[in-house]
């Protein structure tokens, strides 16, 4: 079995896979002060739930954004997780794409592994719509290959944004309004936020697709996918497990 391991900005979400098979995914906030130690009392309990454990796990993948919680996985896996431990980014681990950017040191793991996981999956040319901390476009063309992409900001952030800067601005939920035009605060906010960012999806897929010069697949993950691909045509199919599958399908490639 194989140990996936996705840490973004906000959680970190462990799975297990048999194959391609989910046996299990657990989810807990980024922290990066805890310890390895600390992640593994705590995994530990989880697997056990599910009839699992450490001594069933042959080898893990790991894709971090954050730096400092990546060393403390690290450790989990060299510490607990028998076999060979993969990282994204790092040397030895092959993605099987090109990186067609100015600075490819520079984008995030979890860009890559969308990619990868949508065009194994669908084909391209595609775009990979991740509803995260940030709100990111990302492109492959037919080959798979990263073309680059947009980074918005995200829909949880902005909500907090609004609520923060405006006095007399209550924390609204993020909800799909019955009508675009609100008749009370609340309503109005969540107007603006639903749809103002479902505006902004398919005017940002219309031009990404006119300045690519083809049209797209639009792959949405992520926990707001399913609200917002409900109320547009823009967004062709929903993974919310997408990273997930592109960790599977990395250490398939470097296997």
């Amino acid at each position: 079995m194989l140990l996936v391991i996705d840490s973004g900005n906000t959680n970190v979400v462990f799975a297990v896979y048999r194959g391609d098979e989910q046996i299990g995914s657990w989810r807990c906030g980024n922290d990066p002060k805890r310890t390895a130690d600390e992640y593994a009392v705590w995994l530990s309990q989880l697997l056990k739930l599910s009839d699992l454990s450490f001594d069933v796990i042959e080898a893990s993948i790991i894709a971090s954004v954050v730096p400092e919680t990546l060393f403390n996985l690290k450790r989990l896996c060299d510490r607990y997780v028998p076999g060979r431990t993969l990282v994204v980014k790092e040397p030895g681990t092959e993605l099987g794409i090109e990186i067609l950017i100015d600075r490819p040191e520079q984008v995030g793991a979890d860009r890559l592994v969308g990619v990868i996981a949508a065009h194994t999956h669908y084909g391209g040319p595609l775009m990979v719509l991740d509803f995260g901390t940030a709100t990111s476009f990302d492109i492959a063309d037919a080959n798979g290959n990263f073309c680059g992409g947009v980074l918005a900001p995200g829909v949880h952030n902005s909500v907090e944004a609004l609520h923060m800067a405006g006095r007399q601005l209550p924390r609204v939920d993020i909800a799909r309004p019955e009508s675009v035009i609100g008749k009370a605060t609340v309503p109005a906010m969540q107007s603006g936020v639903y749809w103002g960012y479902l505006s902004m999806i398919e005017g940002m897929t219309a031009r990404i697709q006119q300045e690519f010069g083809e049209p797209m697949k639009v792959i949405a993950t992520g926990g707001l996918s399913a609200l917002f691909a409900d109320a547009t045509p823009a967004i062709h199919k929903t993974e919310p497990a997408l990273i997930l599958a592109g960790l599977v399908e990395i250490f398939k490639r470097n296997n």
